[in-house]
């Protein structure tokens, strides 16, 4: 048996000595021996190789732990990251969340609380499709002209001005740019690139940053 820390930081908003610190007093305090850490210093946007999930997954082995310091350190949204936990118990790998005991998996009454959290996580997705969709309808209906006009240049992502609201209410719910992609294209009826949405989204955080 073997017991893992994996520790995911944003540079700009969380110190990752911090992380290693409160896993290590845990480890200490429960006489525990940390084997080795994953240590990762990037975005909980970006994919899941360049997260080191994969890493993780391969490291790992019936009978082993991993500590994390809480929930929202191993995925970018909360589907995501129940599916990662479901992976990891069926392959016998027991998951201590240090700021969150209760939701360890060896902890009393664990599943019920996982499966309520996996509740929210469906409906409010399903929340967000349906506002999007009913926003997008009244925008049509008051004859406001949707997605790109033909021949135009898209200039780092300004033809999804239109979805601007839209597409800031699912970053805030941690939707994933390839999600709101899909989404918002169906509904558009436009095959905006992925590209378009990545220059589209830092342009907005330019803006935020620039206030």
């Amino acid at each position: 048996m073997q017991t893992i820390g994996y520790i995911r930081v944003s540079t700009d908003k969380q110190d990752l000595e911090k992380q290693r610190h409160l896993l290590l007093e845990y480890a200490n305090a429960h006489k525990i021996i940390i084997d080795e850490f994953i240590e990762v210093e990037i975005s909980s946007k970006k994919d899941p190789e360049q997260r080191k999930i994969g890493q993780l997954l391969n490291t790992l082995q019936s009978g082993d732990m991993l500590l994390v310091a809480e929930l929202s350190r191993l995925g970018r949204n909360m589907l995501e990251t129940l599916n990662l936990i479901d992976k990891l118990v069926q392959s016998g790998i027991t998951i201590r969340f240090i700021r969150q005991p209760e939701l360890s998996t060896d902890a009393p009454h664990t599943k019920l609380l996982l499966a309520i959290y996996g509740y929210f996580a469906e409906s409010e997705r399903d929340f967000i499709s349906i506002r999007t969709k009913q926003g997008l309808a009244a925008a049509r209906a008051s004859g406001k002209k949707l997605g790109r006009p033909k021949g135009s240049k898209n200039s780092q992502g300004k033809a999804l001005d239109p979805y601007r609201n839209e597409i800031l209410e699912m970053l805030q719910n941690d939707i994933s740019v390839a999600s709101i992609q899909k989404l918002i294209n169906k509904l558009a009826n436009q095959k905006y690139h992925y590209n378009t949405y990545i220059k589209f989204i830092k342009s907005l955080e330019y803006e935020k940053h620039s206030k």
